[in-house]
Order: structure tokens, then C-alpha cells, then sequence
């Protein structure tokens, strides 16, 4: 199953007895706030549940598979997630 933005939403409606404009907002700010952290090239470190990492990889030569044509992948910024030790432990 997964979990779409309405249901966090829904989720800290319930939790904190909120309506839904508020709740909404909420969410919304704190995960514009990590998206222009993250945009920006910063690591964000949320104790507790893990860190997100701003990986540069550089840009290369690819091939697609089925004609073996060759051509460049560009330069780019990617996101990558690392859960934290409680996280992991919460897991299994």
C-alpha cells in the first residue's frame, strides 16, 4: 500500500486535533523546507528517522540495451535516504 501526502495529512489531523487547513499546511511547509534545504546541496539529519543525502554524480556515457546506441548522461544532483539506527530497529 502506499502512503499519499492526504494520508500524512489526515494523519496530523488526528494527532494534534487540527483541522485540515492547518494540518495541511503544516506538512506542506516542513516538506518544502527539506526540499529547498536538499535543493540547495544541504544534508538534512532528522534524529530518530534518518538522514537524506545530497549524492553529485557525475555525468557519463550510457547505452540503451536494446539498439546499443551510446549517448551522455549529464551531471546531476541525486537524493539518496539513510535510515537511522532506531529507524532500522523499528523496522524488523
Amino acid at each position: 500500500m502506499t502512503i499519499v501526502k492526504d494520508d500524512i495529512i489526515s494523519e496530523v489531523m488526528t494527532n494534534l486535533s487540527l483541522d485540515r487547513k492547518p494540518a495541511k499546511h503544516l506538512v506542506e511547509s516542513i516538506l518544502r523546507s527539506l526540499k529547498d534545504k536538499l535543493a540547495s546541496g544541504n544534508d538534512v539529519l532528522i534524529s530518530g528517522f534518518g538522514e537524506f543525502k545530497v549524492r553529485h554524480k557525475k555525468a557519463r556515457i550510457g547505452r540503451n540495451p536494446k539498439t546499443m546506441v551510446e549517448y551522455e548522461i549529464s551531471e546531476r544532483k541525486v537524493v539518496t535516504f539513510y535510515p537511522s539506527k532506531v529507524f532500522r530497529k523499528e523496522m524488523k
